[in-house]
């Protein structure tokens, strides 16, 4: 009998590392929960992304929805389908949930990214959220209002997944905000006991906006370092993470290369992991090692900090303040991209569910 694993399988067996799936499709998951996965996401673009994938699962119910529901415009039933599709991930993930005492095996559900600078609908969208399924994780995008928010949530029992992360002092806000939440409920005698916030970083959109700023500003510096600026940046706020003893747990998602797996094996860290990344991992030979507290080259290090300024405001704990959050560019670029994703999946709905082409049979 075979005792072959997969680099996933044995990186999850190995190590105190966890993975997660980046997608909530039913075949994806099913692959992910397969090789050890304990978890997995959503948001605008993944919720369109499944729903064109999957299509033939969702057609009739998406119809069904509208009809039950006839005086809702396209915005509540864009909603009511991406509430269904994360309970449907959920739903595969409460056996890990289960087996884990609520620690682990949640389905991460995004909040409505234009309300970025609104912490009220934030938090009750977050508490809406959190009782759609035992197992719901609820990601907030970590602008100003956002870190109120997470503090808030955290409060009303909701293990949050922090998101549009991509800095030191972001993940040091969003620590010390969970820290702030789950202390005022512990002092009101609510239970924390099964709460499992994380903190995520994209490390890969920390690399893209290296590169964004390096060519926009003619900056010169060695093009290999770009794709080190994520990893260099999750490791500083795992090191103040483990310093501090912050109850959030970092988790590493955006991918672009293998170091965004390799480099942070053996971390006690989730890795949200797209589906086609866990198939070229899983059929690569790349060693399954624990390389967690292997420093960033320091050379790499100070050529990307003394060239570029975006680089040190994501790197040095005081880098930015939180009010500075908003404005830094890969905070502008994803939001952007998240609320277009949200309108596109409106769209979707309307233009083939609400009001198709009459000029199209």
């Amino acid at each position: 009998m075979s005792t072959y694993k997969s680099p996933l399988h044995e990186t999850i067996s190995t190590t105190v590392t966890d993975f997660w799936n980046d997608s909530c499709a039913i075949e994806e998951l099913t692959y992910a929960i397969e090789h050890g996965a304990v978890g997995a996401t959503s948001n605008p673009t993944i919720v369109l992304s499944v729903v064109r994938q999957e299509m033939h699962l969702w057609r009739e119910r998406i119809f069904e929805v509208i009809a039950e529901n006839p005086t809702w415009s396209e915005v509540e039933v864009t909603w009511k389908v991406s509430e269904e599709v994360a309970v449907k991930g959920a739903e595969l993930l409460l056996p890990v949930f289960e087996r884990e005492g609520g620690k682990k095996g949640r389905l991460s559900i995004q909040t409505n990214p234009a309300n970025y600078g609104n912490a009220t609908a934030i938090v009750e969208q977050a508490r809406y959220f959190n009782e759609l399924a035992p197992n719901m994780q609820i990601k907030i995008a970590a602008t100003s209002a956002g870190i109120q928010a997470i503090e808030d949530a955290t409060y009303h029992g909701a293990s949050i997944n922090a998101t549009v992360s991509f800095t030191v002092p972001q993940a040091i806000a969003i620590a010390e905000a969970v820290e702030r939440g789950l202390d005022r409920r512990a002092a009101d005698g609510l239970d924390i006991s099964k709460m499992s916030p994380a903190c995520t970083i994209m490390v890969g959109r920390a690399d893209d906006w290296m590169q964004v700023v390096t060519n926009r500003d003619n900056i010169i510096l060695n093009p290999a370092h770009i794709h080190w600026a994520g990893v260099a940046i999750f490791k500083k706020a795992y090191q103040l993470y483990q310093e501090r003893g912050y109850r959030a747990r970092l988790l590493a998602a955006a991918y672009r290369n293998h170091l965004h797996w390799s480099e942070f094996i053996g971390g006690d860290v989730i890795l949200t992991i797209p589906y086609n990344w866990q198939k070229r991992f899983n059929a690569s030979d790349v060693g399954v090692k624990e390389r967690m507290d292997n420093p960033v080259d320091s050379a790499i290090i100070q050529d990307l900090y003394d060239h570029t300024p975006d680089f040190r405001m994501a790197y040095d704990e005081d880098g930015m303040s939180v009010d500075e959050f908003d404005t830094y560019g890969a905070t502008v670029r994803t939001l952007r991209g998240f609320i277009k994703s949200y309108h596109d999946l409106q769209a979707m709905i309307r233009e083939e569910f609400m009001l198709p082409n009459p000029d199209v049979k």
